[in-house]
């Protein structure tokens, strides 16, 4: 069985790390390439690095953050928010990004994906997937969880997949932030649509939420922000109880 990956997310925001609820009520939470360079230390797997008002302010990415960071890191960095292009994507991998991640604007024009993918390779594009349930489906919203979209979760992921992408960063928006855990069904529902490994993020608050979405999630990877960011759970420990738990871990430190 495949190891699951333990992912850390940077929210940046004006070249600093933030962390809200629900994508709301951002505050501080640490500078970019220190944190960064402390989760690598502390042996996390993969490292996202998501500007979230890129979209919002119709600017690309923080290439000068991305650099800083990338030179801290010996671990796989994600790229995303402001990826509005192959050019921007083109920015942000040559400042050190190895995968880029594409959500707005994937939405608006799908053939992106092809086109990175073909320029990138498939292991190199994620798509991320913000969703929130309404009824008995999930709708995906755009613009950093502000813009709800006429797409159901399920048949984008499947469509992303069909067009390229390597893995899906699946978001909870009711999730987010709030540490009550993952949602479960939310992610299996995606998990079992496709055939590449889906991201699960938002809701982490403690260890037993982790292992939760590797089991009933179906989870290839979880992505977390407070918990590692406050010192509430160390990387080393979650790894160690995930794995004493059945859970495959990658424990070199």
């Amino acid at each position: 069985m495949l190891a699951r990956r333990i992912i850390a997310c940077l929210d940046v925001r004006d070249g600093h790390v933030v962390k809200g609820v629900q994508f709301a009520g951002l505050r501080h939470a640490g500078d970019p390439a220190e944190l960064a360079a402390r989760y690598d230390d502390e042996g996390i797997d993969e490292l996202v690095l998501l500007d979230v008002t890129a979209t919002v302010e119709a600017r690309s990415a923080l290439v000068d953050t991305v650099r800083a960071a990338a030179r801290r890191l010996f671990i796989p960095l994600t790229v995303g928010g402001g990826i509005r292009s192959v050019d921007d994507a083109r920015a942000v991998i040559e400042a050190g990004a190895d995968k880029v991640s594409v959500n707005t604007a994937a939405l608006r024009n799908p053939d992106l994906i092809q086109q990175l993918a073909r320029l990138y390779g498939s292991q190199a594009v994620i798509v991320a997937i913000d969703a929130r349930r309404a009824g008995a489906r999930y709708e995906v919203l755009s613009r950093s969880g502000t813009a709800p979209e006429a797409a159901d979760a399920v048949s984008w992921a499947r469509e992303a997949c069909d067009r390229g992408a390597g893995e899906i960063l699946l978001t909870s928006i009711d999730r987010d932030g709030t540490k009550r855990g993952f949602d479960c069904e939310l992610t299996a529902a995606v998990s079992r649509a496709v055939p590449i490994p889906v991201i699960a993020s938002g809701g982490a608050g403690r260890p037993e939420h982790f292992a939760e979405v590797f089991a009933a999630g179906r989870a290839d990877a979880a992505l977390a922000a407070s918990i590692f960011h406050f010192a509430e759970h160390p990387v080393r420990d979650l790894k160690l109880f995930l794995a004493a738990r059945g859970v495959p871990m990658r424990l070199a430190w």
